[in-house]
């Protein structure tokens, strides 16, 4: 099977993205290279250097998963959270609703 990439391709890619790690420099090369974004995104992940962008909320803040709530949550009140696993059959707004109110109940 013939070579997508050169070696001279694969090291600027990687020294070009470990440089300034985000989606506009896989778009530069990409049109540098004369290649597709999910091209260059594979070759980078298989060089191990590609990081997946992190999904932040609108706020910027990490969201939690469900999970990490119903967890959370059943570190508040002092029980074991696989009693409570089966909150993650609820819609998720209503977990976090659950989990503030009973925090502010705690720390008010």
């Amino acid at each position: 099977m013939a070579a997508n990439y050169t070696d001279a391709q694969v090291d600027y890619m990687v020294t070009a993205y470990q440089t300034d790690a985000n989606r506009d420099t896989v778009n530069a090369l990409a049109s540098e290279l004369n290649k597709s974004v999910k091209s260059i995104i594979g070759k980078l992940s298989r060089e191990g250097v590609y990081q997946k962008a992190v999904y932040k909320t609108k706020s910027g803040e990490v969201p939690m998963t469900k999970q990490q709530t119903i967890v959370e949550l059943a570190d508040l009140l002092g029980i074991e959270s696989s009693k409570i696993m089966g909150l993650e059959k609820s819609p998720k707004q209503d977990i976090k609703y659950l989990f503030d109110t009973i925090q502010g109940d705690q720390n008010g």
